[in-house]
């Protein structure tokens, strides 16, 4: 059984459908996001309460990673990954007649459990069916999917609650997502590496904590937990800063910034790509200063260097994230997926926990206070990747020492 090859028909099929699937779980989880002004004025809550309509996704989602990569080495990647989807788009549909914040919270929990079977799972299915050569591209058009998902789901839920209600923006985006799970179950091959494993919690448990044995594994949890805390902190809170004085924006036109995440699909691949050719290591480190330098940008008032601002920490963040992403299924020795899963656990845990943060540093300081939170994060991600670096570089050096 050949390995799928970039160029050809089959890889083709992968990346459109697993973009299908990136669109679809990614509109869902942050299609909330451009909600939480207009959840705090109908519900009468704060700007950091109103952020746990987001955090309480994210942290469901975390948890629930695990469960979801290890049920998919007994039952497989695509069934897995089908279930995710489709049962994540019904609950957003019925997520949208919600009457009251706390009914709210309670459906976005059960959606971030449905979430997490697709990310749970979607890079191990790359990392055992690509061959390593086209794995990067592969990862970043990955990673691609999840940023249009994102954007997508920011602009028509922000255009939708402007002209009808955050209910009908949600019902929307769960349609939509329907729609992208059937292309998903349409077009994506089923796995012809995978090998099923027999249901033993004690085994799937065990080699679950063997990962945290891994050289290097530790050091990119870290990096995911820090960049996704940097990541929601600005996106959470920029549109409080947008609607107010002296900007006064619509939520239709804050809705619309968030199409700077085109800049993401694009960095997604092209860094990708090029971590192929230079390294791992270097273009990491590059991409975290590109994030930390469009943190500070956001300082300035002027409101399209604002958004200038928040389009080069976009393009650093995706950068880091794909990078970061194949990366785990590289130094993964056994139960990828699992891997993969512990990734995206610390990964979405930075994004509860850094986002619901975030809200009190802006409650007290303003926007000065969140840009002050993704600095420190941002330079404490740089510190890890460089001890990643020389990790890595040892474990290599160990193992040419034993093969000798």
């Amino acid at each position: 059984m050949s390995y799928i090859r970039r160029g050809t028909h089959k890889f083709k099929m992968v990346n459109l459908a697993l973009f299908a699937g990136g669109f679809c779980t990614f509109a869902i989880l942050w299609g909330a996001q451009p909600l939480l002004p207009d959840l705090a004025k109908e519900f009468h809550i704060s700007p950091a309460v109103s952020s746990l309509s987001l955090s309480s996704a994210t942290i469901a989602l975390s948890i629930s990673l695990l469960l979801f990569g290890s049920l998919s080495e007994v039952f497989g990647r695509k069934p897995v990954m089908t279930f995710s989807l489709f049962v994540s788009s019904i609950l957003c549909i019925l997520t949208a007649f919600t009457p009251n914040f706390h009914l709210l919270i309670v459906s976005r929990i059960l959606q971030g459990v449905a979430l997490a079977g697709l990310p749970a799972v979607a890079m191990a299915y790359l990392g055992e069916e690509m061959e390593p050569k086209s794995l990067g591209m592969a990862m970043g058009l990955y990673i691609s999917g999840n940023s249009v998902g994102g954007m997508a789901g920011r602009i028509i839920s922000g255009i939708l609650t402007d002209y009808f209600s955050w209910h009908i923006a949600l019902f929307g985006i769960g349609i939509i997502s329907l729609l992208a799970s059937i292309v998903f179950l349409k077009i994506l091959p089923p796995s012809t590496h995978f090998k099923p494993q027999k249901f033993a919690l004690k085994q799937l448990t065990g080699s679950l904590l063997s990962q945290f044995k891994e050289p290097g594994l530790l050091y990119l949890f870290g990096i995911g937990f820090l960049l996704m805390g940097s990541f929601v902190s600005l996106y959470n809170y920029i549109g409080f800063q947008l609607i107010k004085p002296p900007y006064s924006l619509s939520q239709t036109l804050v809705g619309f910034i968030f199409i700077v995440y085109i800049v993401g699909t694009f960095s997604s691949t092209w860094m990708g790509m090029l971590s192929d050719q230079y390294g791992k290591r270097k273009i990491l480190l590059l991409s975290l200063l590109i994030l930390l330098i469009g943190a500070c940008m956001t300082l300035n008032t002027s409101l399209w260097f604002k958004i200038f601002g928040i389009a080069v920490f976009t393009y650093g963040f995706f950068a880091a994230h794909s990078i970061a992403s194949s990366w785990v299924g590289k130094a993964a020795t056994h139960d990828k997926a699992q891997a993969s899963a512990l990734y995206l656990f610390f990964y979405y845990a930075g994004s509860s926990i850094g986002g619901t943060a975030s809200g009190a540093f802006y409650g007290h300081f303003g926007w000065s206070g969140v840009v002050t939170m993704i600095v420190v994060l941002a330079l404490t991600s740089i510190v890890v990747s460089f001890r990643l670096g020389s990790k890595t570089r040892l474990s290599k050096l160990e193992k040419l020492q034993q093969s000798s």
